[in-house]
């Protein structure tokens, strides 16, 4: 009885002490003090997307702030040629804008297509490498999931049409560190 007593008692104290120096674990915090600690530019952030490791980085400079894993389209190796063919564009884009969205959670808009976009589209229609009634397409973003179905992220299904999806919690946790103008690069 007595021992039960210490422990409950040693307990009490202890609890209290614990709380006081708990840290906070969330990952935007640990980015937060990551750019803080390093003293870098919150503005100087940079989206690195790598179709083969399936993975999009957020970098400031060389540091690696964090790393998500992401899928693509439903053909994910291939670069963008035309609308349909659920390719995701390789290049350097940026954010155009980003808003919340009913069915992905969080859409991050990139400006696909731009010029390269463009001049890589006219050459393959010129060298007959499209259907003849081929358009370019657009609406090409970072986003979530439908339904909340982190599944789709975690089994490495290429859902999209050609956009990049991550978990919802992770386009959330990024949303916060882009904004138009952030370059995003894509890569095989």
């Amino acid at each position: 009885m007595i021992v039960m007593r210490y422990i409950l008692v040693l307990c009490a104290l202890v609890m209290p002490v614990r709380g006081l120096f708990a840290v906070r674990q969330d990952n935007t915090s640990s980015i937060d003090q990551k750019i803080s600690a390093l003293h870098l530019d919150r503005k100087g952030v940079t989206v690195y997307i790598s179709k083969l490791s399936h993975t999009l980085t957020l970098k400031i400079d060389t540091v690696t702030l964090k790393e998500y894993y992401c899928v693509f389209g439903g053909n994910p190796y291939s670069d963008k040629k035309y609308e349909g063919d659920q390719c995701t564009p390789e290049g350097v884009f940026h954010v155009l804008s980003k808003y919340p969205h009913s069915d992905w959670e969080k859409f991050i808009w990139i400006d696909y297509p731009n010029n390269e976009s463009w001049r890589k589209f006219e050459t393959n229609k010129q060298q007959g490498k499209l259907p003849p009634n081929a358009t370019i397409g657009g609406s090409i973003g970072i986003h979530g999931v439908p339904n909340h179905r982190s599944d789709l992220i975690d089994n490495t299904i290429n859902w999209t049409l050609g956009c990049i999806s991550l978990r919802d919690e992770d386009v959330n946790e990024i949303y916060n560190y882009v904004s138009a103008g952030t370059e995003v690069i894509i890569t095989k």
